[in-house]
């Protein structure tokens, strides 16, 4: 069986950042769909799930890989910011972050250490804050 899907996809395009995407999409659709008994979104879900589809067995890899790209710029600014609130999240017990007053920048500093002179490397401008 392994062989035979191996044979499959051999020289197709497979699962990328956008079909994933597509995928979790289609997911959140149907969950809506039943929670809220609209057979509309019921179909855009098979829709998004038959553009999944015709995405991963693609043998047009070129423009495949040109859509994922398209995708992955577009993106970037919230993969971006998730990125960094996964970082705070898992830094919660161990550092604060605190924005400059200046420039706006994101200082990540310890926690318990008390009232510290925080200086920011971007502008180089000092303020005091608790930790």
């Amino acid at each position: 069986m392994r062989n035979f899907f191996q044979r499959l996809m051999y020289g197709r395009y497979g699962i990328d950042a956008l079909s994933n995407t597509m995928l979790a999409l289609c997911l959140v659709l149907m969950v809506l769909a039943r929670l809220l008994r609209i057979g509309l979104l019921d179909l855009l879900s098979i829709a998004v799930l038959l553009a999944c589809y015709f995405r991963v067995f693609s043998r047009n890899i070129s423009a495949r890989y040109q859509e994922n790209q398209k995708f992955l710029t577009a993106s970037q600014p919230v993969r971006k910011w998730l990125g960094s609130m996964k970082q705070r999240f898992h830094d919660r017990k161990t550092h604060r972050y605190f924005s400059c007053p200046n420039c706006g920048m994101t200082l990540r500093v310890p926690r318990g250490k008390g009232k510290i002179n925080i200086s920011c490397p971007k502008c180089r401008t000092q303020f005091i804050k608790k930790t």
